[in-house]
């Protein structure tokens, strides 16, 4: 029997499986998709996240990130820019980190069989779970945002706020920035993510429904910028608030965005599963599943509360004209609020 199926081989999936061969855990990972799968994220890894691949063995291309700058849509000159106190960040293709990841499994020795797990499936009793064939003392469920897992186990929760999107596009043209700008509208924001020497991405968040180019006119200096570059497909995803119950049911422990997400506004999707996956490995190894719900909490507390006081400005139109300037006239507080999640 095995320590650990877990279900699911994206980067949440994966570092789990790291973390557990290195903890000397027996662990395989089912994994239908070939490796690399892209999906529409901001790819912009944060210090600590940079920190914690560099623990794990991965150090992925891409380009350096010294901080992060707020820039007014509506007036390009207003802007608030706060430096990494530890270290630099990264940014890194999706398809570059994923096969970094997928590298190290397979240094590792751990399994990645290519079958997929149909939710209805995972049956579990006092000693063991199962799925797909295989039999584990414990299931992590990093099956993404919208888990299949999570849901057949009834840990959803409604979520009665406005849903928000993400679409990413990527542009060839040299960075202009060391940092990631997150461009605000009042109805949006753009996030411009340096990945290589002629290569951006630009990721936009938002509660309308409509094309990338619709939204990016939002943001008239960054869509001039932009204009006469080629840029790739629209990548999409959401709704992303996803509200959980619980990250335990059991011996199924939820992993990476399918343990609850609110809002990519802070760039920690990366970091939150690498540190979750690290706290899930423990409580298995620990034979303490129970404990894994508080340690999650615990980790993931800064980001939780800075995201949620984002978003729930983000959806008063008045109180989002002021973060930029705020952002601005207080460049120490802004400083600490950036450095207190990296």
């Amino acid at each position: 029997m095995l320590d650990l199926l877990i279900v699911g081989g994206g980067p949440a999936g994966l570092a789990t499986a790291i973390h557990a061969a290195r903890a000397g855990l027996d662990v395989v990972v089912a994994e239908p998709r070939t490796t690399p799968v892209d999906k529409a994220c901001g790819e912009g890894l944060m210090p600590g996240a940079v920190r914690a691949l560099a623990e794990l063995g991965i150090t992925p291309p891409g380009h350096p990130l010294r901080g992060i700058r707020y820039v007014d849509a509506a007036d390009a000159r207003q802007r608030a820019e706060a430096g990494f106190r530890h270290g630099l960040g990264l940014g890194v293709r999706r398809t570059d980190l994923h096969a970094a990841l997928a590298r190290r499994v397979a240094e590792l020795g751990v399994p990645v069989r290519p079958v997929k797990v149909d939710a209805v499936t995972v049956r579990q009793d006092t000693g063991s779970v199962g799925a797909a064939g295989l039999t584990a003392r414990y299931l992590a469920a990093a099956d993404g945002l919208h888990s299949p897992v999570r849901r057949h186990l009834g840990l959803d929760l409604p979520d009665p706020r406005p849903p928000r999107y993400g679409l990413r596009r990527h542009f060839t043209v040299a960075p202009w920035t060391d940092h990631v700008e997150v461009h605000w509208s009042t109805r949006a924001e753009a996030y411009v993510t340096p990945l290589a020497p002629e290569l951006v991405s630009v990721a936009i968040l938002t509660s309308e429904r409509a094309p990338f180019d619709v939204q990016l006119a939002d943001f008239p200096d960054l869509a001039a910028r932009l204009a006469t570059h080629t840029s790739s497909a629209v990548r999409g995803a959401g709704p992303l608030r996803q509200r959980v119950r619980g990250r335990v049911a059991d011996r199924v422990l939820l992993v990476g965005d399918a343990a609850g997400y609110i809002d990519a506004l802070t760039g920690e999707g990366i970091s939150l599963a690498l540190a979750g996956a690290a706290q899930l490995v423990r409580c298995v190894r620990e034979d303490r599943p129970q404990d894994y719900e508080r340690a999650w909490r615990r980790a993931s507390l800064r980001h939780r509360l800075l995201t949620d006081t984002l978003v729930r400005l983000r959806v008063r139109p008045q109180l989002t004209r002021l973060i930029v300037p705020t952002a601005a006239r207080l460049p120490f507080l802004f400083a600490g609020l950036v450095n207190g999640l990296t």
